[in-house]
């Protein structure tokens, strides 16, 4: 997957943090953070929230899982620092088994570009029920 790295100004977008968050493996989890997420960044899914922590802790144990992953944006929408899509996360895991979520999106952005606060609902299209909770898991 080819990706150009964001600039400040450029602001980040769903595809390009996923993607650097557990697809780059030229980058830290740390720097891959800093890079898309502010210092103070909280994030709801599926209705539990989560401060940059525990936000972190979910990407480093999904890094632990996910073998490879396509981030499919089916629509994306800004404005000034608002910002929504639709995308679905094809997922392949370590163990062979795939996932297919679709997710809903709202998010806040800082004026720096970087997400400050997303609140997203999942769907599973395809999975088994362990991976239910596969968008929070940590």
């Amino acid at each position: 997957m080819s990706h150009t790295p964001r600039t400040a100004a450029q602001p980040t977008d769903i595809k390009s943090a996923l993607t650097d968050l557990l697809l780059n493996p030229d980058l830290t989890l740390a720097e891959a953070a800093d890079r898309h997420f502010t210092p103070d960044y909280r994030q709801r899914t599926d209705g539990a929230w989560a401060d940059r922590d525990q936000f972190l802790d979910h990407i480093a144990h999904l890094r632990t899982l996910i073998a490879t992953a396509e981030i499919e944006v089916h629509e994306e929408l800004r404005d000034g620092l608002g910002y929504a899509d639709r995308h679905t996360c094809h997922v392949t895991k370590k163990d062979g088994t795939t996932v297919t979520m679709e997710v809903y999106l709202f998010a806040t952005l800082s004026p720096d570009g970087r997400f400050h606060r997303i609140e997203e609902t999942t769907l599973m299209l395809k999975g088994s029920d362990t991976d239910r909770t596969l968008g929070s898991a940590r």
